[in-house]
């Protein structure tokens, strides 16, 4: 078995940035882009992450939709909790959510979903 990249062994050491055991094992066997790495790494600077998917465990297509999805090629990832707070809980500040939504496209995201219209 080849090492792991840099970039997969920070954001798996990072304790700013919590993957469930199939994300993680994701990154382990590479089949994540390097624009979803950076995103993370970035993201990670300011805020703490927990992860819900990355690839592996979601449909094909965005749910409830016929679109075919950007987490089967590595290339999403789906944040359910920012700084402790649950994005989808309605006492979640607005705030953090817009923001974390605009940090997540200015760190190179190109497609950024949420409870939110920006």
């Amino acid at each position: 078995m080849s090492p792991l990249p840099s970039r997969v062994r920070a954001i798996l050491a990072d304790s700013r940035i919590e993957l469930p055991p199939a994300a993680q094992d994701d990154l382990r066997n590479g089949r994540i882009h390097d624009s979803v790495l950076t995103a993370m790494r970035q993201l990670a600077g300011t805020y703490r992450m927990y992860v819900g998917v990355v690839r592996s465990g979601h449909p094909l297509d965005v749910f409830g939709t016929s679109r075919p999805s950007d987490h089967p090629r590595g290339r999403a990832f789906d944040v359910w909790q920012i700084d402790g707070h649950a994005v989808v809980e309605p006492a979640t500040p607005r705030s953090l959510i817009e923001r974390f939504m605009r940090d997540a496209a200015a760190a190179g995201s190109y497609h950024v979903g949420g409870p939110v219209h920006l």
